[in-house]
This record gives C-alpha cells, structure tokens and sequence, in this order.
C-alpha cells in the first residue's frame, strides 16, 4: 500500500517570493522553483496539496497606516510595538477609537509569547498582484489538479485587521467574533489522517515556523509529529529573523519532526 502523502506550501506568494515583492523574503523566488519542480516529478504520488495564502487589508494592525506618534507619524516598517509603547502612548491608534482594543491586543501578545508586534510594509493585499501565487509554481499547481482531475486546497488567512495571523492554523490572538481567526480544524484534520505531510513556503521564520507549531500541537502526541517533514530548501527566513528559523528547526526536531529537500523527498 503507497503512503499517503500531501504537501503544505505556505504563503508562496508574489509579495514574498519575487524580488520586486513588498516583503520579499532573500532566496524565497528560487525556493519556490524547487517546490514547482518537485511536484512536477511526484505528479500523482501526491495525494492532497493544501496551499494558504496571507491575504490582508491595508488597514490592518500590524501595518504603519494603523498607528501614529505623537507627531503623527506612522510608524517605519520593521518597527516592534510592545505593550509599554502602547501604554505610555509612544504609538497611538490612527483613530482613538481601536486605542482600548490595540493595548488589549499587545498585552495578550506579550502574555502568549509568540511575537511583540511587528509592524510590516503592507503586502499580500486582497486583490493585489502581490497576493497571487509565485507564477511558476501556479503553473506546476494547475498542472497537478489537471492531472489528478483534483482542486488545491486554498486557505486564506489574515483578513480579520485586528489580530496578525501568521499561523494558518489559528490568528497570534484569536478574535471570539471572527471564526476565521480561531482554530482551522479543517487544516489539521486530513493532515493528521495522511502517512506524511511535506511543509515549505515562507517563511520559515514566520508563518511556516507557526502553521508547523500549531499543527503539531494540535495532533497532540508527538509520535504524530514525525510525519511532518520539512523540505528544507523550499523555504527561507526573513532577513534578520534567522535565529527564529533556527529556533523552530531544532525544537520541532527535537519533537519528531523530519528534514528533507525537493530532491530526495519521496525519492
């Protein structure tokens, strides 16, 4: 009996995986290459491909347009807001009424540990070229659904303005109103049924660290874990987050995670 396996490509999009891409993440556009060339030569082996894509509005939390000093400045990208910039009013909401939920917002952010806030150029909006796919993994994409007669399973992520959501599987802080940012069973479920599950995308210091996190949480017994393998050149860190990338390495490794490349994976 052949092994069950799918692929989890996250965020593979023109804003981080072109050179002219509003958050281009260095080696994403050649790491995407691969991956197109690796389900090219799987083809059928493949038994599922499940694909999220950030998807923002430019009004969003962890955007400059958001926030504002004392001058009335917006913020520069790469900017942290913690909850004390919050709290002494260093940073303020654009409009006085978000202040009380933006500080909530940061003081949960510090409780859970995942991220200070970190404010980004606005990219992968809702509509924009920069949302779409890396065009030549679109192309090895629709190939694969042509050839299994089979739709990729597209998930979106992001579009609540209040709650970054790097974790396809769940928003950094989960919004009680929006389902969207709280738990996607519907992810983890058929990955947790498969034999493997091949995980890249970008980046890996971000969104790819927190989907595999999350999942392996939510599977819930690390003998599970071992089936994520994470095809190491299909994915990069966002420059100065490297140490993250490593972070994640070694501790989801430590848990059974696997380390292979588009090369040798199912080989």
């Amino acid at each position: 009996m052949s092994l069950k396996v799918d692929l989890l490509i996250i965020d593979p999009q023109v804003d981080f995986c072109k050179p002219n891409g509003a958050l281009y993440v260095e080696g994403a556009d050649d790491d995407m290459k691969r991956v197109a060339g690796m389900i090219k030569r799987l083809g059928k082996k493949i038994n599922d491909i499940h694909v999220t894509l950030d998807s923002h509005h430019f009004v969003d939390i962890a955007h400059p347009v958001f926030w504002k000093d004392e001058n009335g400045k917006n913020p520069d990208p790469f900017t942290i807001i913690n909850r004390d910039d919050v709290e002494t009013a260093r940073w303020v909401t654009i409009l006085p009424s978000l202040q009380k939920r933006a500080l909530d917002y940061v003081r949960q952010l510090e409780a859970n540990g995942r991220y200070p806030l970190c404010i980004w150029p606005p990219h992968c909006l809702i509509g924009s070229s920069g949302h779409a796919v890396h065009p030549e993994l679109f192309e090895e994409l629709v190939a694969w659904e042509r050839d299994k007669l089979m739709t990729i399973d597209y998930v979106t992520k992001g579009s609540n303005p209040y709650t970054e959501h790097y974790s396809a599987v769940k928003a950094d802080v989960p919004d009680p109103s929006d389902v969207g940012t709280q738990m996607n069973i519907d992810l983890v479920r058929p990955l947790k049924e498969v034999d493997m599950i091949g995980v890249m995308g970008e980046a890996g210091s971000h969104c790819l660290a927190n989907t595999a996190r999350d999942i392996a949480d939510e599977f819930g017994d690390d003998s599970y874990v071992k089936k994520i393998v994470l095809i190491e050149n299909g994915t990069s860190p966002v420059t100065g987050f490297e140490n993250l990338y490593e972070d994640f390495k070694k501790d989801m490794v430590a848990r059974g995670m696997q380390i292979s490349n588009t090369q040798d994976f199912l080989a």
